[in-house]
């Protein structure tokens, strides 16, 4: 399907724990907005940034990795984890998975794509795409439609951007248009259409998600140095975190 895979290095940043501790502190800001703060919509603009971050770290890990049995056996072990804390932090029933479930059946796809084994280049990706919508995946099958094209262009910057605006203004139109930011007043009906109707589209909450493109495209030099095991147990001391925010003030 995709040529040439394991010479395709990635373009852009590749400081994945730095992209993690950033994808988390916009995580906690948008479960924040959920959870305690729903009267503030800007919270969850500011966290639509962490969901591409993490699907841009999954596509540089899968290509770095040197086993990615094991690397989909530390993403199942730290969602089981943290689904009981997901479900008490978030106010969701058990059975609702955390992004570690979308993490997996993407890593699947991408597996499976790059392996070409016995097919797998397509039933691979299909099964993932089904399985996502069947378990109620968070960000259900767009979500591995989202990594699948992010690995398809991984080695180029303009790639990588093009494919984000696209995939991003396309999953926004499902989402109405923000009336105002921070108190700020947001009116297009004053200007012509050919102006309105496009900035209409960067004004949907999906489409926020663009607001991460200088985090994916830009490197960072030398990358954050800690314990391979400590970039995935943030996710669950992040929602410890909320637990007791929730216990103090609710």
């Amino acid at each position: 399907m995709i040529p040439n895979e394991r010479s395709r290095t990635p373009a852009g940043n590749t400081a994945t724990s730095w992209l993690k501790v950033i994808a988390l502190v916009f995580m906690i800001i948008d479960h924040c907005g959920v959870v305690l703060l729903r009267q503030v919509p800007e919270m969850r603009i500011i966290g639509r940034i962490a969901f591409p971050i993490y699907a841009w770290c999954l596509v540089v890990g899968f290509h770095y990795t040197h086993s990615v049995p094991k690397y989909m056996l530390r993403i199942l072990l730290v969602g089981l984890i943290s689904q009981p804390l997901y479900a008490i932090a978030m106010n969701h029933p058990l059975t609702k998975p955390n992004i570690f479930l979308t993490l997996l059946l993407g890593l699947g796809a991408l597996w499976g794509i790059r392996e070409k084994r016995w097919g797998s280049q397509f039933w691979a990706p299909a099964a993932a795409i089904c399985l996502a919508t069947v378990l109620g995946a968070d960000y259900g099958w767009r979500a591995i439609v989202f990594f699948i094209l992010l690995y398809a262009v991984q080695d180029s910057r303009s790639g990588i951007a093009a494919v984000m605006v696209a995939f991003f203004l396309f999953w926004g139109t499902s989402y109405s248009v923000t009336r105002s930011l921070f108190g700020i007043p947001i009116t297009l009906s004053a200007l012509p259409n050919f102006l309105s109707e496009p900035l209409s589209a960067f004004l949907r909450m999906e489409t926020y998600g663009l607001l991460s493109l200088p985090f994916i495209l830009i490197p960072i030099r030398e990358d954050l140095k800690i314990p391979k095991g400590t970039g995935y147990m943030l996710y669950p001391v992040h929602l410890l975190l909320i637990i007791a925010l929730k216990a103090i003030f609710l």
